[in-house]
């Protein structure tokens, strides 16, 4: 028996933001349990330029912005005297910065650990990031001049939570684009598992400084022309972006039996591959999507039908959609005894881009607490692009039962980032300490 078998590595603790005012684990599960959609106007308090967003489709071959997405409600709000920051550094400092530290925060007292007694321990941070282009440029004079370095720095994100807490582990802001969040999770379990910190962070958070990404797949024409996210569906469009934060607390199984910490999931395995050269670089691989999953179904070491659950990518485009239901379908829908229910989050929330992958993450981990598969929005009309009939694999259309397999439920979470990097996670949970799913 594997080290990793005798002493495995589970999530202990965890802690979300999502749009909608989201921000508590009770408000997620709501939120996702009840069907609900979390979409809202563009904010306007960003001093974004939202007439000339609307306005892009008037530009020949460029697509139509929707006045929606998934924003943050707190984005802009943050105590700094809290976290020992002076309130001219905090202006400075990019939200994600802000929003990572204080999710992290919440996650470590969710597991039962007191943030404020953890200096100087042997703590890791991974945290999945992409650029916001928040603020002002750093090579021009203006007042916040001189904290532009750590305020727009990508490393600052997992940085300033070590930093704030007093941790002296690995310290690491991960950008694989929107794998990110599965990348973190995996850096943190490995780096565990190989005796480089006690136990770790990981998560990743995701607030948009700038509507850079409205203006780039305008231009694309890869944008949800009704302002929906609409997962796997016929009547899809494109995508639409979203923000949002988690963080989990990841540590051997021994650690949280020892200290009394809640156990949400074990993680059985995770991986990461890329898809190489051929396509262009922001074209998925069904090929390569279905040898990480085989990888991670092996380093598992369990039987692909026994996972019920998948919180898929899903990103709602007519390309990515079909490419990664054809890789879904021939790993857990070709098993014999399949019978997994796929969905994807961000068909409630939008894309959060470098975060989606630990909101999915934690959406799993709520499912198996309440023993509930929560519905994706928008699934009564299954894209066509695909042959439903040829795998087990079905769209979670409703608040469903799941039964576990053998006493567990197994889940697992995609995501593929658009600069080729793709990430997959198997979580298993144990079955009977269900809570009410209402």
């Amino acid at each position: 028996m594997t080290t990793a078998e005798q002493d495995p590595i589970v999530i202990a603790g965890m802690a979300v933001e999502a749009p909608g005012g989201i921000d508590t684990l009770a408000a997620f599960w709501s939120t996702l349990a009840d069907a609900k959609e979390s979409i809202q106007p563009f904010p306007r308090d960003r001093d974004w330029p939202v007439e000339q967003l609307l306005s892009l489709s008037r530009i020949d071959g460029w697509g139509k912005v929707s006045d929606a997405g998934g924003f943050l409600d707190g984005a802009i709000e943050f105590d700094p005297l809290f976290f020992g920051i002076s309130p001219r550094e905090a202006v400075s400092m990019d939200p994600q910065q802000r929003v990572g530290l204080r999710v992290a925060w919440k996650a470590l007292e969710n597991a039962g650990i007191n943030p404020g007694t953890l200096g100087g321990e042997d703590v890791g941070c991974y945290m999945g990031v992409s650029i916001s282009e928040y603020g002002p440029r750093a090579g021009e004079i203006n007042e916040y001049t001189g904290h532009r370095v750590t305020g727009t720095a990508l490393g600052a994100v997992a940085g300033r939570i070590s930093h704030s807490l007093g941790l002296v582990g690995p310290s690491v802001s991960v950008d694989t684009a929107c794998a990110s969040s599965l990348t973190a999770l995996h850096m943190a379990a490995s780096a565990i598992r190989n005796g480089e910190c006690d136990w770790a962070l990981a998560g990743a958070v995701c607030v948009m400084g700038s509507p850079a990404a409205f203006f780039e797949f305008s231009k694309n024409n890869g944008l949800a022309a009704d302002g929906h996210c609409r997962s796997y569906s016929d009547d899809t469009t494109g995508t639409l972006w979203g923000e949002g934060a988690g963080v989990v607390i990841v540590e051997h199984e021994s650690r949280a039996r020892e200290l009394g910490h809640r156990i949400y999931g074990h993680v059985l395995a995770t991986r990461i591959n890329h898809n190489g050269a051929g396509m262009p670089i922001v074209v998925p691989s069904t090929e390569a999507q279905e040898r990480l999953i085989e990888k991670t179904i092996a380093a598992a070491g369990i039987d692909p039908g026994d996972v019920g659950m998948i919180e898929g990518h899903g990103t709602g485009t007519p390309l990515g959609d079909p490419l990664e239901l054809n890789a879904l379908q021939n790993t857990y829908g070709a098993a014999e005894s399949a019978d997994a229910v796929l969905g994807s989050l961000k068909s409630n929330f939008g894309h959060a881009q470098a975060a989606s992958g630990i909101l999915g993450l934690i959406k799993v981990l709520l499912c198996g607490e309440h023993g509930y598969i929560a519905p994706s929005l928008f699934s009564d009309n299954p894209t066509t692009k695909v042959d439903w009939t040829r795998g087990k694999l079905r769209l979670a259309q409703k608040l469903e039962y799941w039964e576990p397999r053998n006493g567990v439920r197994y889940g697992a979470v995609s995501s593929f980032g658009v600069a080729g990097t793709n990430a997959h996670a198997i979580i298993a949970m144990p079955a009977g300490q269900e809570a009410s799913h209402a």
